[in-house]
């Protein structure tokens, strides 16, 4: 596919690097307190190492510095269909992540499409073989078929999640399997439905008309339900965990959680149950996005759909706009795995001319602040500092800035502009001394 418009050639690293002296002890902060960008408890086994005398018994669920190298994909199906993915390990010490991409099905299925994000935890191994292998149970239950029923088709996916969950517990128990886990959210899409299926707190969502229509709920020990499960089979919610423990009440793998040989896998302290959603499609369908919770700890579903559908009015290369998500949730604070897959429906948004100019004289327009930003340092006779840049133009009020995104999802413009002025800066400053010396000689 080719890009309409592309952000700013500036490589992300350099921004880092140009933060990352001021920003670290704040994110040691975190990281040592035990809490994420938000506020919130560490995930499972991020143990806080402030008291700890030996701080390498422990390593670190996190890097000093984050990854920022992506792994992209891109396809689509003679349907109209069009996907693209990306993932990013940021700041965790491992990647965990896995998913599954499929615009099109084998044989007589060949209209339908499969899409799946698998956040794991503990461990790679239950994401990776959930990844490579939670279609072929599912479709071995005979409940996709092209005569499509939309019930048999919700019971053949339940079935599929409970088979290979009970699969693996086996492998697991045999080949000495790590302890990990591993959420799951997918979309099915045949061609009168589309089938949402979520097993954990990854989620998806259906943008229809230019709004969220559908979203799946997350699997939180919190929710009522989701507790009365857990305290029947023996367990508690402390700290909103699963035993003061795991942070999702349904999970594949966990395996820990699920060891009382009288109860029913869906009566476990830890469900692998899916809740499957079914929706007719329609014409006002414009895209889907799949993604773990990496990116929803930094960016609810209103503000990613506004964020999304604005930048499909300006690039019309779906991996971009996914590797725009993912820099985007970094710079506000996530600090997971991050996997997001977006596919693109018929009624998705075009690009136009009209946006293109509107995000031309958006990028004139941050260019100025920047120039005014700088301008007022120097009145100060103060260095060029991008810190500063930012937070000026953060309280600025800039029309047309990408809904959802801010001031934060132009950083490569914000970056250019400053480096532009910067140079120009201290192209002036060897003149000024210059000149000074040839006066003072002169006298």
């Amino acid at each position: 596919m080719r890009t309409a418009r592309r952000a700013s050639a500036v490589e992300v690293p350099s921004f880092i690097r140009q933060l990352a002296g001021k920003t670290e002890r704040m994110v040691t902060f975190f990281f040592r307190a035990g809490v994420t960008a938000g506020g919130y408890p560490r995930e499972s086994g991020a143990e806080d190492d402030l008291n700890n005398d030996d701080e390498d018994s422990m390593p670190s669920p996190y890097l000093d510095r984050p990854l920022l190298a992506k792994h992209t994909e891109e396809g689509g199906s003679k349907w109209g269909l069009n996907y693209a993915m990306a993932n990013m390990q940021g700041w965790r010490a491992q990647m965990e992540d896995a998913h599954s991409c499929m615009p099109e099905l084998q044989g007589e299925l060949e209209e339908w499409g499969y899409f799946a994000v698998f956040d794991g935890h503990a461990g790679t191994s239950t994401a990776q073989y959930c990844a490579a292998n939670l279609l072929r149970h599912i479709m071995t239950t005979g409940g996709i078929k092209t005569e499509e029923d939309p019930e048999k088709v919700k019971e053949g996916i339940c079935e599929g999640f409970l088979a290979i969950d009970k699969h693996m517990h086996e492998m697991a128990r045999r080949d000495n399997w790590d302890h990990s886990g591993s959420t799951a959210n997918a979309v099915m899409i045949s061609p009168h439905h589309l089938y949402f299926i979520n097993c954990g707190d990854s989620r998806a969502f259906l943008c229809r008309k230019g709004g969220v229509h559908f979203y799946t709920e997350d699997h939180k020990p919190n929710n009522p339900r989701e507790r009365e499960r857990i305290q029947n089979a023996g367990g508690s919610v402390t700290l909103s965990r699963v035993n003061g423990s795991l942070a999702v009440s349904r999970a594949l793998g966990d395996f820990g959680f699920k060891e009382v040989e009288w109860r029913a896998q869906t009566e476990q302290l830890v469900s692998p149950e899916p809740e499957v959603y079914e929706l007719e499609r329609s014409e006002d369908d414009e895209f889907l996005v799949v993604a773990c919770d990496g990116v929803w700890d930094a960016m609810s579903n209103e503000d990613l759909c506004a964020f999304v559908r604005s930048r499909l009015e300006v690039c019309d290369d779906l991996r971009e706009v996914c590797t725009q998500v993912l820099d985007l949730c970094l710079y506000k604070g996530s600090l997971d795995n991050m996997s997001i897959i977006i596919i693109s429906l018929p009624g998705a948004p075009q690009v136009t001319q009209e946006a293109l100019q509107r995000e031309a004289e958006l990028e004139q327009v941050i260019d100025v602040k920047v120039g005014e930003a700088i301008q007022l340092l120097q009145s100060r006779n103060e260095d060029p500092d991008l810190l500063y840049v930012i937070k000026f133009l953060t309280a600025e009020y800039i029309p047309g800035l990408p809904e959802g995104g801010g001031v934060t999802s132009k950083r490569d413009a914000v970056i250019a502009s400053y480096q532009k002025h910067a140079a120009a800066c201290k192209a002036q400053e060897p003149m000024e001394t210059g000149g000074s010396e040839e006066s003072n000689q002169s006298n």
